[in-house]
């Protein structure tokens, strides 16, 4: 099993494969216009920006579970990415990372990623590293910042 097998909404609305994915080094990540991570989109343009001519695509799920700080539309909240940061990564329609609706890609990444340490999405900005299999690498903490993705992005694109 691997992300390929999901589907997932773009911020218009539209149904996708993650299977548009296949072979790449993903970095799928929830966020939130209105956390104090949201400065982390500097960082992960900067990732994108450095490696995405070497199949690394980074996926952004707005989320407004963690003390409502994603509330505005889909497009409120691209506009505001590109804006203020200059985002040119995808990112998708509002989705759900716990509870009862939590979007399938999300309850796969969360059951995969229990072998790591910190499993449960417990914040906005909580990101994962997929191989170019598919398969969830590692999971890494809402504080970690993009620049110490670096490494392990790169032996992903590696390999």
């Amino acid at each position: 099993m691997s992300v390929y097998k999901y589907f997932v909404k773009t911020m218009d609305g539209k149904e996708i494969s993650m299977e548009k994915y296949k072979g790449k080094v993903l970095l799928i990540l929830n966020s939130a216009t209105h956390c104090g991570f949201t400065i982390q989109y500097t960082g992960l343009q900067e990732l994108y920006s450095k490696y995405k001519d070497e199949g690394f695509e980074i996926l952004d799920f707005p989320c407004n579970q963690f003390g409502g700080q994603a509330p505005e539309t889909n497009e409120e909240i691209h506009d505001f990415c590109v804006k203020k940061y200059g985002i040119t990564f995808e990112q998708f329609s509002k989705i759900d990372v716990n509870g009862d609706n939590t979007h399938p890609l999300f309850s796969y990444l969360r059951c995969i990623t229990g072998k790591f340490p910190g499993a449960e999405i417990s914040w906005n900005f909580t990101k994962f590293l997929i191989g170019k299999d598919g398969i969830p690498v590692k999971q890494f903490a809402p504080p970690t910042q993009p620049k110490d993705l670096e490494q392990e992005i790169i032996s992903e694109l590696k390999k």
